[in-house]
């Protein structure tokens, strides 16, 4: 049995609007905006306009349009981080800069390692302290192999965040004297 497709209409021929789908048209024509440096076309090529469109109800209310931008709450300025100079890293890690608070997380879980770091940041912020260290652990041996600790894989992130970075301006691992890959060197913002 042969089986009978339709044929495709000719590709000259232009399929005609019916007065619905032409009020239609317009009325998301005229709510539409330009794009910067073009101008709204007069009218839609191929469709003659109507003399007088029937008017069209909306199934629902339109919404009104709100920019991507408004809708956003701005973002407070958080400077970005910066890492300590070479000169500032070697006074430290030679005791010549003075470490003027340590913070040891060894042990706690991320949620109270965390709320602490926060707290040991502020207070040394009011307190204008300048740098402080901070020792995550390095991590533990299990099986013969070496897995590298959470808390030093998370407190680099942590410092990264905005609610951090205003308290802090750089970090760098600390020298092998003060616990190498297991602790960090940061250094406190100034308050104004």
């Amino acid at each position: 049995m042969k089986r009978m497709t339709p044929s495709p209409p000719p590709a000259s021929r232009k399929r005609v609007l019916s007065e619905e789908e032409r009020a239609l048209w317009e009325s998301v024509a005229r709510q539409a905006k330009p794009l910067r440096g073009k101008s709204r076309p007069a009218r839609m090529h191929g469709v003659e306009p109507s003399s007088s469109p029937p008017p069209i109800k909306p199934a629902m209310p339109p919404r009104p349009i709100v920019s991507a931008h408004a809708s956003k709450p701005a973002k407070p300025n958080v400077p970005p981080l910066a890492p300590l100079d070479r000169r500032e890293r070697s006074k430290l890690s030679r005791g010549r800069s003075e470490i003027d608070a340590r913070l040891d997380l060894h042990g706690m879980t991320q949620l109270h390692a965390h709320h602490a770091l926060l707290s040991f940041l502020q207070r040394a912020h009011h307190d204008r302290l300048t740098f402080v260290l901070v020792i995550t652990g390095k991590g533990t041996m299990s099986g013969g192999e070496f897995e590298r600790g959470v808390l030093r894989r998370k407190v680099p992130h942590w410092l990264s965040l905005p609610e951090f970075r205003a308290l802090v301006t750089g970090f760098e691992e600390a020298h092998i004297g003060h616990g190498g890959s297991g602790a960090l060197y940061v250094r406190i913002r100034r308050r104004r």
